[in-house]
């Protein structure tokens, strides 16, 4: 054998030819459930006509015929496969395998395309009828509960963060508009307590909607978008009550 990363190419130089064929995917699904238990099936070659025409068919072992599991249902597959040759059409086509030592080796090159097919029967009919029942199930299914559900993954019928928003807009709501001089009146005399103030805090005072109070700031103040005392409000110096060493913000 080859070292690991090169092909082993001893297939080539035998000149192994290999069938490349197309089986049904309930086939390969038997077949694999057979896996170390012995044949699979018998392949028949015969040669008919004056022209020598090959003739190809599989026969399924008995035993490998029944599908069990489809919802307590009993399919049987078809036994007879016969097969419909293919010419190759001029490719290059070969076979590889790869061992437990992820070492690859050229089995063969590909003589021969077949397809293998089910012989159209009665069985075979019936499988396929269970095959398209059990595809249009539906994947989901509703089903009516007895009893409360007691588990701890109970859906949550609202997050505490909803909560707090809702909370906050309610309250953001019941806030009435006052009149605006009486808001310049609770602003004044606030200022004249602390030069600058956040937006939170003349809201808990004046008890105005935001957008309503920040309209009146913006005739009297000046927001401070820098500086120590960045993101506050402030008057406008022709508000301002106090001058030179008196401005505070104590």
């Amino acid at each position: 054998m080859s070292e690991k990363g090169e092909v082993d190419l001893t297939g080539a130089k035998q000149n192994t030819g290999v069938w490349l064929v197309k089986v049904p995917k309930y086939l390969s699904q038997q077949w694999a459930k057979a896996s170390g238990r012995g044949d699979v099936g018998k392949l028949r070659i015969s040669k008919k006509g004056n022209q020598g025409k090959a003739e190809v068919s599989f026969t399924l072992n008995e035993e490998l015929t029944v599908i069990e599991g489809i919802e307590a249902k009993t399919a049987s597959v078809p036994r007879e496969h016969p097969f419909t040759m293919q010419s190759v059409g001029g490719q290059l086509l070969a076979v590889y395998s790869e061992n437990p030592a992820d070492k690859i080796a050229l089995e063969g090159v590909v003589v021969q395309r077949a397809e293998c097919r089910p012989s159209v029967s009665e069985s075979y009919m019936r499988l396929k009828r269970i095959q398209i029942e059990e595809s249009s199930k539906p994947t989901r299914l509703s089903q009516q509960l007895d009893k409360a559900v007691t588990s701890n993954y109970k859906p949550v019928a609202n997050h505490a963060y909803n909560l707090e928003y809702d909370r906050k807009k309610k309250e953001e709501g019941k806030r009435a508009r006052a009149d605006k001089q009486q808001v310049l009146d609770m602003l004044f005399s606030a200022f004249e307590k602390h030069q600058f103030y956040n937006i939170k805090d003349l809201v808990d005072i004046t008890k105005q909607p935001v957008s309503y109070l920040k309209e009146i700031l913006r005739d009297i103040g000046n927001y401070n978008v820098k500086g120590t005392h960045k993101n506050t409000w402030e008057l406008k110096p022709e508000y301002r009550h106090y001058h030179g060493d008196e401005k505070t913000d104590e």
